[in-house]
This record gives structure tokens, sequence and C-alpha cells, in this order.
């Protein structure tokens, strides 16, 4: 197959958007779709076909790259795009969508004869903008050479955790990567907060903590949006931090794991979007820690 693909893009939002241009750029066709159309017509300037359906996104296309919100709106809208599908093209999965929803996303797969990839990133938008992604991958190893041009695209490595995409092994290793993001990210607002309630200047903790082992670049970096008013627009929402927390906390449960600090996360991040940060960055989870608006 040739290195320059017809690649769909469904779904455009921070992620999806980032995804496609850099396919763009990379010299791929790409066809990109996304429910709230003006989302996706930006990436028009940048080459990108913007399509009014799914199936007119997809009809053609070597390569379906989908990242929706969930499992069930990916399988909504492949559902939709079934009659533009061309037998034999591969389908990158990369919406986080949880460990059920890959087997009910692969089944469809296979009655379409496509060949599934379960392929969640690791990232926010930055890398996603940048193109480093860390790209966690599960499918045949026959069929790897298909997707490999899209992968280096949107990313600076890739991970292969299988070669059944249905497993979910990809989306395993990403839920757990999850789970350690939410948790700092809740941990760090709530640093903030008890500085705050104390009196204790935030920059005092971080002068204590400078350069041993419980210093780390992510704490200061969401920790400097909060304080800095860097919020929007997000690097990863508050709401889809949500929906991952609860997806952790699902995948726990089932495993026969009880997950107390991924469901602490997943009520923090909801309350937070219920004071109207949901589309925020999930840094906002901060807010949650107030019953109103912290003190100025």
């Amino acid at each position: 197959m040739t290195d320059k693909l017809t690649v769909s893009v469904l779904g455009t939002g921070i992620m999806g958007a980032a995804m496609a241009r850099n396919l763009a750029r990379a010299g791929h066709t790409v066809r990109a779709w996304n429910r709230s159309r003006d989302k996706a017509e930006p990436l028009a300037a940048d080459g990108a076909h913007i399509a009014g359906t799914p199936e007119e996104a997809v009809r053609g296309a070597d390569v379906i790259l989908t990242m929706l919100y969930d499992g069930p709106a990916a399988l909504d809208v492949m559902r939709q795009a079934a009659p533009g599908l061309r037998p034999g093209a591969a389908w990158v999965q990369s919406t986080t969508a949880g460990i059920d929803a890959v087997g009910e996303l692969a089944a469809f797969a296979h009655r379409h004869d496509l060949v599934f990839f379960d392929a969640p990133v690791l990232g926010t938008r930055q890398p996603a903008e940048a193109g480093h992604l860390l790209v966690l991958a599960a499918g045949p190893a026959k069929a790897r050479d298909a997707v490999t041009p899209v992968f280096d695209a949107i990313g600076s490595r890739t991970v292969w955790t299988g070669e059944d995409g249905a497993a979910g092994t990809a989306t395993r290793l990403k839920l757990v990567a999850n789970s350690w993001v939410i948790a700092a990210t809740n941990a760090a607002g709530e640093v903030l907060a008890l500085a705050e309630a104390l009196g204790v200047d935030p920059d005092g903790f971080f002068d204590a903590i400078a350069g041993g082992p419980l210093d780390m670049g992510y704490l200061r970096t969401k920790t400097g949006l909060i304080r800095d008013g860097g919020l929007t627009p997000p690097q990863f929402a508050v709401t889809t931090a949500a929906k991952d927390a609860r997806l952790i906390v699902e995948a726990g449960e089932r495993s026969g794991v009880r997950l107390d600090v991924a469901a602490a996360g997943a009520e923090r991040l909801e309350r937070a979007a219920a004071q109207g940060h949901g589309d925020e960055d999930m840094a906002a989870a901060y807010y949650a820690s107030f019953d109103g608006k912290p003190s100025d």
C-alpha cells in the first residue's frame, strides 16, 4: 500500500482536529466529519475535505479514524457511515471507549469486513497539535503497514499491545494510564485548595519539594493553569475526564478491584462540571473543593 492514504477522521474536537491536521500535513487525503460542522470547517484551510455525513466521509477511505466522546457515540457514527464503508478498510478506533464497548465496536467491524485496530492515544492538546501523541495500539501484525503512516503522522511513538483489537489490550493500558493522570490532576487541585484554606503560599510548597522525589512537572503545569487563569482552551476537558474516570471505576469493579481514589476523582470532576466548568481544562476540578467560587 502507498504511504499516502485517504483517511476519514470522524470527530474533530480537541484531539480529532489536531490529528486530522497532522494527517493532512503529512500528505494524506483527509476527509473530516463532525456532528457540529463548525468544529470541522477550520480544517478546510489545511486541505481537508469537510464531509456532510459520516457516510460521505468514509466512502473510499483506506483508513477510518474515530475520535469521538465514548463507545456508544463511536458505534452510532459508524452505523451512520456503514453504507459508505469499503470492505477491507482499516478502522483505527481512538475513542476512549471502555473495555465492554471495544468488544461491541470490534463486532461491528467484523460484520462490515473492516480491519479493527484498538488505538487510543495518550496526550492532550499540545502534543496532539505537535503530532507527538503516544499511540497505544492492538491489531493484526499482517495489516499494520496499512495504519503505520497514520500513526507516524499523529504520534511520536506507537506501543503495540497485541494482535487482537477486540481484546481491548490497548484500551486497558489507556485506562491504567488515565487513572494516574486523573488522580494526579485532582491531587494538584486539592493542594492549591488546601493551601488557600490554611493561608499557605503555594510557592512555599513548591520550594519545599523542588528537585526532590515529590516534585513533578505535571503538578507544576496543572497548578499553573489554575493560578494563571489558563483553563481555556482546555488541554483535556473536565467532562471528558469525568467520563474516563467513570470508565476506570467500572473496569475496576468488573475485575473485582475497588478504586476509591478513582471513584472520588470521578465525583470531583462531575461536581466541577455541575458548577459550570465542564468545558475547561480538567485542572478546573480544583473548583470542586468549594461550594461556590474560592475566595480571591
